[in-house]
């Protein structure tokens, strides 16, 4: 039986701007590091500069895998909830009938493309942003629509899932960040009480 393994990572710190800094490359270089050692086959990355770029550091350690974009993979809301929770109501503001149907297109496509079984083994990279690896990690533990959030993911944390024909998805690592010095461990979202 094939196996998908699917290994998520947020890109690294980015500018307000959106583009690596210093701090962001140093990230992706370790992260390419610690993947190094695993037989991937693709690095798939998000359209936008930050995960682009580190797909682009990322893939200097895996010479045998294509780095390439998927759509599904951009930063977006996953999930608009009818009646927000009080505590995320201003989180959502301003979010109507067509963002909400976006927001579900959108996370449809990404767990359609990645979230199943593959007809042949394979490791892939997808290099994206927190709000999908927390759609993708809801969607894997069968968990409720609303629960991708609070789900924050460290800037090239590492999340590992694997999906097989006939069986649920297998959770192996969530946020892993064992690959950076504590000085780099950070997920770019205040401590805390959030939103």
């Amino acid at each position: 039986m094939a196996t998908r393994h699917v290994y998520l990572v947020r890109h690294g710190a980015a500018d307000p701007f959106g583009e690596l800094t210093d701090v962001g490359q140093r990230q992706s270089e370790l992260v390419g590091q610690r993947l190094a050692g695993l037989p991937i086959d693709a690095v798939w990355h998000s359209p936008l500069p930050r995960a682009v770029r580190s797909a682009q550091i990322v893939g200097t350690y895996l010479p045998n895998a294509a780095v390439r974009e998927a759509a599904e993979l951009v930063d977006h809301i996953p999930h608009v909830p009818d009646n927000a929770p009080p505590a995320w109501a201003a989180f959502f503001d301003g979010y109507g009938a067509e963002e909400a149907a976006e927001a579900e297109r959108l996370a449809d496509a990404l767990t359609g493309r990645f979230a199943r079984p593959a007809e042949t083994e394979t490791h892939e990279v997808l290099i994206t942003h927190a709000y999908p690896v927390a759609w993708l990690v809801r969607h894997a533990l069968d968990a409720p629509p609303m629960r991708w959030l609070g789900l924050n993911c460290g800037n090239t944390a590492l999340t590992a899932i694997e999906y097989r024909d006939g069986t649920a998805p297998t959770m192996l690592l969530y946020n892993d960040m064992g690959h950076l010095p504590a000085d780099l461990r950070w997920t770019g979202f205040r401590t805390g009480v959030w939103p």
